[in-house]
């Protein structure tokens, strides 16, 4: 199956390619950057590293900047779309385990999750702020739409293109608000997600939402459940695995 990486970045010269190389070398070859109207060296340090860059005209937002990643993808004829943001802040070694979820037929929509315990939260570098607002918001969350996850606000996911076909990602915000918005939508549509543990990592470099941006992301939390009751839900439907085994799944991986 066809893996493309979306990269949504801006000014991330620094961090860049302390992400490419962490990727594993099988999903080197289609990672596409998403340059924000950078003003620091980022396009070039990309093109250096045989990454495909998208540079947008002006700063068209987080959400913004996925959108067109995601269309590029889609029009690319990628089977999975997987975002990782460009800051290391996420770890890239995971991926091929996410995507060997979706591969293998166990899971539609996949993302790491950053929070198992609060001392290593911490202790990875995360702010008490940040880490309080993102438990507040996930227990909430979890509670109304009747999950389990251990996160809702992971900045690395993994798709089918089958799902971003299904969902209306053109009409969610701009802003960081997006990624509350498309996770949402694939519980409201019955789809299956998985989550795989990443560690935590915050450096200087990494990139964070303001206190202002959080309070709107928090805001738009709210805002979004509300349009999204979960008496409207769609069954969940479990996925039928094929009865293959171990060698021709790998097989059909492989073609």
């Amino acid at each position: 199956m066809k893996t493309f990486i979306v990269m949504p970045g801006l000014n991330v010269e620094d961090t860049i390619e302390k992400t490419f190389i962490r990727l594993p070398d099988q999903l080197k070859a289609n990672v596409v950057f998403g340059d924000n109207h950078s003003t620091d060296n980022s396009v070039n340090v990309a093109e250096s590293l045989g990454i495909t860059v998208l540079r947008h005209d002006k700063n068209h937002g987080f959400g913004g900047n996925l959108k067109r990643l995601y269309h590029y993808a889609i029009e690319q004829g990628a089977d999975i779309v997987v975002d990782l943001h460009p800051d290391y802040q996420y770890e890239p070694m995971v991926i091929d385990i996410m995507i060997a979820f979706i591969e293998r037929g166990f899971f539609e929509v996949m993302q790491g999750n950053r929070i198992r315990r609060r001392e290593e939260a911490l202790a990875g570098g995360m702010p008490l702020t940040r880490y309080i607002g993102n438990r507040s918001l996930t227990f909430i969350e979890n509670l109304w739409f009747g999950m389990n996850l251990g996160e809702w606000h992971s900045g690395l996911k993994a798709f089918r293109t089958d799902v971003l076909k299904c969902l209306p990602f053109d009409q969610y915000p701009d802003t960081h608000a997006f990624a509350n918005e498309i996770l949402m939508d694939c519980v409201m549509e019955g789809f299956s997600i998985g989550e795989v543990p990443i560690p935590i990592r915050y450096e200087e470099e990494s990139s964070s939402t303001s206190l202002k941006e959080t309070f709107d992301i928090s805001i738009n939390v709210f805002s979004a459940a509300l349009r999204r009751p979960p008496w409207r839900k769609k069954k969940y439907c479990s996925i039928d695995l094929p009865a293959l085994s171990s060698k021709e799944v790998l097989k059909r991986e492989n073609d």
